[in-house]
């Protein structure tokens, strides 16, 4: 028979607790289990005054609001207190009442801007500890990668007032300050755009084939055990990522207390001074140097020989070349004109305006030429190793766009981006620390069943197997008392 459901009927009075409307299954009673915040009053304690002011929002409350708003995807105030209105889950993770008020979303606001960047990260630092102390991170293989997060940026806000006064700066020769012209143009010679709602984006793309746009870059460093966010840092958009490689590994180091021995990364990270560093270290590197130009105009430099102990080098035609000078990235080595005049190969060498061939020498360029030749007899473990790269860090990445808003900055500015990224990272790691939780309540759960059930067998009682797991999720039945 067809039932009946009287909607309009409305009850008074409701009995039973709050978390009894929540469903066991659902994300943020699972990670209500595993989160523990009992540090956190004491650590923004200095922030607030004693003994003026009227009392603020519970940090512990607040700080629950941010972290399931992002379980949701929503990364803006005014949205996640619309939905906490109505979302009973929300309501009881950050600990409201149904018929308690919150909080104005602008005092969110003033939250994230009152404890600033370096005390979200210290929240994501004591999440990873928790991950650590829960068994789930290894800490000696590390999946390290970087990916642009959009700005809250406009095209129309990219004004051409900077473009045209960097120009004016160009051609006059001098900056503002007078002292000589401003190193604010592109590779291609062309000024800088930057956006004047957001200073701190810059235009950067992920590949030669999408458009520059206004964006900021996160570093990430992923265990390769669980999955678990070890590192984060964000900078903006044409930060190269090789160079946060060092600072990284230190990083994870003192936040593991472990030795890293194996790290992987993609050619963006292949430069000769970082495989010297990991060589150094004795950290394996499982990262694919860069693709040589196949068609060159000149002879490339793979052609001319260096002689690391005697520091020269020679060339395909067996002169020697010597250093001249030091730049950023290495040393200059300059051929003497008498060697280039009369060398047949001049005209492939070098350009007609030049007039003798200089090869620059990158530092670590030894620790490069042994990364490509190692590159080139790659074996099962180095494919394995690098194929679980690309699905463990770069599907973070996506898990955090995709599922957690981190596809556009939802504020503006670096600090502001930086909170955004380190709630993003915690948010997963809380996710990856309530499945072990869950993996364990099962494994324990299928134990004392087969333990309560022989014991029931021998009593002669009936087995009510829902009740019995429902017992044992609650703590009523532990393993020990079994």
């Amino acid at each position: 028979m067809i039932g009946k459901q009287y909607r309009w009927q409305q009850d008074l009075f409701v009995a039973g607790p709050l978390s009894s409307i929540v469903p066991e299954d659902h994300i943020l009673r699972r990670v209500d289990s595993v989160l523990d915040l009992s540090w956190l009053r004491k650590e923004v304690s200095e922030l607030y005054c004693d003994t003026n002011g009227r009392p603020s929002i519970a940090p512990e409350a607040a700080l629950r609001l941010m972290l399931a708003g992002f379980f949701q995807g929503i990364v803006h105030d005014r949205k996640l207190i619309k939905e906490a209105q109505v979302n009973i889950a929300i309501r009881w993770f950050a600990g409201y009442r149904l018929d308690e008020k919150l909080p104005d979303h602008s005092s969110l606001t003033r939250i994230r801007q009152r404890w600033g960047p370096e005390l979200f990260k210290r929240i994501f630092q004591q999440i990873v500890q928790q991950c650590i102390e829960a068994g789930l991170v290894n800490g000696e293989t590390v999946h390290i990668d970087a990916t642009l997060i959009r700005a809250d940026v406009s095209w129309e806000s990219l004004t051409t007032e900077y473009a045209d006064k960097t120009l004016a700066e160009n051609i006059s020769g001098k900056s503002d300050s007078g002292k000589g012209p401003p190193n604010k143009t592109s590779r291609t010679g062309k000024p800088k755009k930057r956006s004047k709602t957001d200073p701190d984006a810059t235009m950067t793309t992920s590949s030669h084939s999408f458009r520059m746009e206004p964006a900021y870059k996160q570093h990430t460093a992923v265990d390769d055990a669980s999955g678990v966010i070890l590192d984060v840092e964000t900078t903006t958009g044409e930060a190269s990522e090789g160079k946060e490689l060092a600072e990284q590994i230190e990083r994870i180091e003192q936040t593991t207390g472990k030795e890293i021995t194996k790290v992987t990364a993609d050619a963006g990270y292949a430069h000769g001074a970082n495989y010297q560093m990991l060589e150094d270290n004795d950290i394996d590197a499982v990262i694919p140097p860069q693709k040589e130009n196949t068609n060159p105009r000149n002879i490339p430099v793979r052609r001319f020989k260096y002689d690391g102990k005697h520091k020269m080098v020679r060339c395909p035609a067996g002169k020697f070349l010597h250093r001249s000078s030091q730049s950023k990235k290495g040393c200059i080595y300059r051929a003497k004109a008498k060697d280039c005049q009369n060398c047949p190969l001049c005209s492939r060498c070098f350009s007609a305006t030049a007039k003798v061939r200089t090869v620059q020498i990158s530092d670590g360029y030894e620790a490069l030429l042994r990364a490509r030749r190692r590159r080139r007899r790659w074996d099962e473990d180095d494919r394995k190793i690098y194929n679980r790269h690309r699905w463990m860090v770069e599907g973070v990445h996506g898990e955090a766009k995709q599922e957690h808003g981190l596809r556009r900055a939802a504020r503006r500015g670096l600090a502001n981006v930086s909170i955004q990224v380190y709630l993003t990272a915690a948010v997963i790691n809380l996710k990856r620390l309530a499945a072990l939780l869950l993996h364990f309540f099962s494994r324990v759960t299928l134990y004392t069943r087969h333990i309560v059930a022989i014991r029931f067998e021998n009593a002669g009682v009936d087995q009510n197997w829902r009740l019995l797991d429902k017992k044992i999720a609650t703590g009523h039945i532990m393993l020990n008392a079994a």
